[in-house]
């Protein structure tokens, strides 16, 4: 399948670009929290939260995102200085142990951001696409970091109860265009912006397939696109078993924006989606020119 848009090609971040090829970038999710809605509590404490960081980049992470506060549905918001013990050490010890690392921070709070990328981080990762906090626009401008802007309607503890949209593909599309450009009014350069539909964020079941199958359309706003939809209700009801385990179906759905040509997918399961990716490439399944991809080292 050929790609329907032009792509663009690189992510500028604080001192490096990525650079977009064949297969799109994988973001492993490193949840320093006790309440995420998948594995809340897995991974939470530093030593903990470090070790499972390095196994994705094992496993064939190119970014890592670090979060200290859950955005699932009905969450309690974390205080500043809980969020900032949660995710600085972490951010710190992984830039220690692995240098080269590309860490992200997901965080709506600046003063997180700004610590996070004094501490390492290349990427600044918000959910609020940088309307829940008034200094974010300015931390991320001064940074000189990458950044993520997501759309989300409502909040973590409204977004769920009724979301509704006349046309939910336009209306995504439309929100990110406003933030993208109000965020290069306040000086952050457009080769730095990501931006993310925010699969699970104020949409119903079949709001989340529309977006899915509609990743293409958002190339026209010159940006990266990223798409976070790991493990996420919508497909356990896809799947018909809300209680299953939902790895394959993330997998599965996860080829299918990469044959729209997305540049960024962010998941728990980084080998199960480096491994598809792999031979899916290889088979001609992205662009439609087979090709080998090789494997991320063991």
């Amino acid at each position: 399948m050929l790609r329907p848009f032009p792509q663009v090609s690189s992510w500028q971040l604080i001192d490096q670009a990525i650079e977009f090829g064949l297969l799109p970038k994988i973001m492993g999710i490193v949840n320093v929290t006790p309440d995420s809605f998948s594995d809340g509590g897995a991974f939470y404490g530093k030593e903990a939260a470090v070790r499972h960081a390095l196994q994705l980049l094992d496993e064939g992470a190119d970014i890592l995102d670090v979060g200290g506060e859950s955005t699932r549905p009905y969450s309690t918001p974390v205080e500043a200085a809980e969020e900032l013990a949660r995710v600085i050490d972490v951010v710190r010890e992984i830039k220690k142990l692995r240098p080269a690392a590309v860490v992200s921070i997901d965080t709506s709070k600046a003063i997180v951001a700004r610590e996070a990328v004094a501490a390492g981080a290349q990427i600044i990762n918000d959910v609020t696409a940088a309307t829940g906090d008034a200094e974010m626009p300015r931390v991320m401008a001064d940074s000189g970091a990458g950044v993520v802007l997501m759309h989300m309607q409502g909040t973590p503890q409204t977004m769920q109860d009724d979301p509704h949209y006349d046309n939910v593909v336009i209306e995504v599309r439309e929100y990110l265009q406003l933030r993208r450009d109000t965020l290069r009014g306040a000086g952050v350069p457009l080769e730095k912006i990501c931006l993310d539909p925010g699969i699970g964020f104020g949409k119903s079941h079949q709001h989340n397939l529309d977006l899915m199958a509609a990743v293409h359309q958002l190339h026209t706003l010159d940006c990266p696109i990223l798409v976070g939809h790991s493990r996420k209700g919508f497909l356990g009801r896809l799947i018909g078993d809300r209680a299953a385990d939902r790895t394959w179906a993330t997998v599965g759905s996860a080829l299918a924006v990469a044959a729209q040509g997305a540049q960024i997918i962010r998941v728990h399961d980084v080998r199960a989606l480096r491994e598809a990716l792999v031979a899916f490439a290889a088979c001609g399944g992205i662009d439609g020119r087979p090709g080998v991809i090789p494997p991320a080292a063991p």
